[in-house]
């Protein structure tokens, strides 16, 4: 049978979040929104600031970029031997910030060193398969919001500094690819394409 040839794809490496974890932080990050939020995906024209959707939250470990066929094959067998020898990882999403008015988000708090360890080993078993990994030290956090320039990110990550969310055992990682423009109020949809354990 013919058809088109696989195409590239965006691909990154994750931790996902249990349900209870997803939906404590989703409470207390609608309670500092503010008065008269929109919908998720929505910008407010007050404060400049774009909150992402629940459903699309995970720890990201590194991001792969557009990878090409040849290098897919390679990337999950080099990923599952990376995460062979890490341990389950104990971690709650605690504290707050914003990286200036670009980003608000949550801190992870638990394994953190391991979780740092965890992200370096992904981040080299995708260099392995070919891929060019962007090199910079990596920071534990979970992104709640994106702002436009001039948003005033002070105030949420000032009420989110005190967040403290239900510790869980990550046990595992997962390849997921980014289809922009696929979901709610056109963000990225991510779906599972593998699912390799810790250990």
């Amino acid at each position: 049978m013919g058809g088109s040839p696989p195409e590239e794809r965006r691909l990154f490496v994750a931790v996902e979040l249990p349900e209870a974890v997803r939906t404590h932080l989703a409470e207390a990050v609608e309670s500092v929104r503010g008065p008269a939020p929109g919908p998720v995906g929505s910008t407010s024209r007050a404060s400049a600031v774009r909150w992402t959707d629940p459903a699309s939250w995970h720890l990201t470990l590194v991001f792969c970029g557009a990878v090409a066929p040849q290098h897919q094959a390679l990337l999950v067998p080099a990923l599952r031997q990376a995460a062979a020898p890490h341990r389950p990882l104990s971690l709650a999403l605690a504290g707050g910030g914003r990286f200036d008015h670009r980003v608000l988000w949550a801190g992870v708090a638990g394994d953190r060193s391991a979780l740092v360890a965890l992200a370096a080993a992904t981040g080299a078993a995708a260099a392995a398969a070919g891929l060019a990994v962007e090199e910079r030290a990596y920071r534990p956090h979970l992104t709640v919001a994106r702002g436009r320039p001039g948003a005033d990110l002070a105030p949420p990550a000032a009420a989110l500094a005190s967040y403290a969310g239900p510790m869980w055992v990550a046990d595992g990682i997962v390849l997921l690819e980014s289809v922009l423009g696929a979901g709610p109020a056109g963000a990225a949809r991510h779906l599972t394409v593998e699912t390799i354990p810790l250990g």
